[in-house]
């Protein structure tokens, strides 16, 4: 049975928050003929700008009839003003009603905490808007960091391109993984990123130091992960006192030294994981994580996944 996809946008939406998702599943429907069928509708029908100008064709949100499989909720700048649209909202609302799943990308779900359909579910979006996600609507647990989140029928994903994972995600629920890994593999675009994977990487997670000092410093940690790179140490090397330089570190950056170094050194893994093929031991030392157990707990606590099974998702295929 062909499964009816329907997104719904509004004038100013974010073109990949449809694009992406709508890719995946042509592309599903293409590996699988008859599976999907994506249908782009908008509070009134005719022409509906994006928030970079590219325009798409619509239906009318209130005209659509039918059973529906997933209705999924685009995000975009113009969100905050479309909160107060009642036919907007409304008709997410009443559309809900009549889908086996509800999803939305990126700040979407302003748009289904709105229209009641997050009130006490767990929930992310793009980790900018999360904080004004949990102030305004404080019936919704919101957590800023997984890439997406599952709760019963109800899925959302983080800021723009996660969308792309949240349909793949989809597609291997519905599909197989092995079909997923087909389409994936189509769109030349990594299979696939677990939902709990976090969306931070250390540049969104720290802030970029106000003193010059500071940044040399952090530059000087990213680059030697192997360093002996403790308090005294970046204290002594800043040229301040250990109590002062972790005070100024911490306001400066958001992050504790201890908390970026780790982070970073996390950073440094990832990063080896996807380009070598060197035994864990051998990446843990590079890192300055010491053994492959310590790599495995530091790993584990940033990216939420463990070293094998980010490089198994992201290392570059071996040539035969």
């Amino acid at each position: 049975m062909q499964r009816r996809i329907v997104v719904v946008v509004f004038p100013g939406f974010q073109l990949l928050d449809l694009a992406g998702p709508a890719d995946v599943f042509g592309t599903a429907e293409l590996v699988v003929p008859g599976s999907y069928r994506v249908e782009v509708v908008a509070p009134r029908a005719g022409l509906v700008p994006a928030g970079n100008g590219v325009t798409v064709a619509a239906g009318a949100l209130d005209e659509v009839e039918g059973p529906i499989d997933t209705l999924m909720v685009a995000g975009g700048l113009s969100v905050p003003r479309h909160l107060a649209d009642a036919g907007l909202v409304g008709g997410i609302a009443a559309l809900a009603g009549a889908a086996r799943r509800t999803a939305s990308v990126c700040n979407g779900a302003f748009l289904l905490a709105e229209a009641g359909l997050l009130e006490r579910r767990r929930a992310t979006t793009h980790w900018l808007s999360a904080g004004e996600l949990r102030e305004r609507y404080p019936d919704v647990e919101v957590d800023a960091d997984p890439l997406y989140i599952e709760d019963g029928r109800v899925w959302t994903s983080a800021g723009v391109l996660s969308g792309v994972d949240l349909a793949l995600a989809l597609v291997g629920r519905d599909l197989g993984h092995e079909t997923a890994g087909r389409v994936a593999r189509g769109l030349v675009v990594y299979l696939h990123r677990p939902g709990g994977q976090s969306q931070f990487s250390l540049p969104m997670a720290a802030l970029t130091p106000r003193s010059e000092p500071l940044r040399e410093l952090q530059a000087y940690i990213d680059a030697h992960p192997r360093a002996d790179l403790s308090v005294p140490a970046l204290a002594a090397r800043a040229g301040m006192s250990e109590r002062h330089f972790s005070r100024v570190f911490t306001r400066q950056t958001g992050l504790s030294p201890g908390r970026y170094v780790e982070r970073s050194r996390a950073d440094a893994a990832r990063r080896l994981l996807e380009t070598t093929d060197h035994p864990l031991e051998t990446v843990a030392r590079r890192c300055g994580l010491g053994t492959a157990e310590t790599l495995y707990r530091v790993f584990r606590r940033h990216w939420r996944v463990s070293p094998g099974d980010h490089r198994r998702r992201f290392s570059p295929p071996k040539e035969r």
